[in-house]
């Protein structure tokens, strides 16, 4: 073996986690997640990713505006849909970062929302809305969280620019796990949906 490849040939479990090119199956503990950020929003037909925020912050309708709520369309679904213009809205879809630990090393990784749907117990859109009333909701998440003893499939970005490996699928191992809505409910006192 020569020194310019420091990956072991006899041993593929040396490979650094980051460089695998199949998806990896690991059993890790959630150090932390970022509450600042847990989700986007996009087109709720063809799941586009939308702005945030409307383009214009003028309260007068625009083409790219719906006017019934000031927030954005997808021009694409609008555009190919001429005979019911401003039929399409818009939804949330999870996108965590978290940091995790494995036997041997710290990373951060990134879920998105058929995963975080397992951890979180709910659509983004019902945080979303759970958050709006309880405002350290999102904060409290993470500290349900921290801790948890997960199996998780890693696999490498499928966009060329992302910078963190992506949960495939994850399943807690704890026999007492429950989502974080669940814990969410008990300690605001919430009645959850039927």
């Amino acid at each position: 073996m020569s020194s310019e490849n420091p990956i072991s040939q006899t041993n593929p479990r040396k490979r650094p986690i980051t460089e695998v090119d199949k998806p990896t199956t690991v059993i890790c503990t959630v150090v932390a997640i970022d509450h600042t950020n847990l989700h986007y929003r996009v087109c709720s037909v063809c799941e586009k990713t939308l702005p945030e925020t409307p383009l214009n912050p003028n309260p007068t309708p625009t083409p790219t505006l719906n006017p019934s709520s000031s927030l954005p369309i997808c021009r694409y679904c609008n555009f190919n849909n001429a005979f019911n213009p401003l039929s399409s809205g818009s939804k949330r879809l999870f996108r965590v970062l978290m940091s995790v630990a494995t036997d041997t090393k710290v990373f951060v990784v990134v879920m998105f929302d058929r995963a975080a749907k397992v951890l979180f117990g709910c659509s983004a859109d019902d945080f979303f809305d759970f958050a709006k009333i309880h405002p350290f909701a999102a904060v409290n998440a993470g500290k349900i969280l921290e801790g948890e003893m997960l199996r998780v499939t890693l696999s490498k970005p499928k966009n060329g620019n992302a910078q963190h490996l992506r949960v495939a699928s994850v399943v807690p191992l704890s026999s007492s796990f429950q989502p974080a809505i669940v814990s969410l409910r008990e300690l605001y006192q919430v009645r959850g949906r039927s």
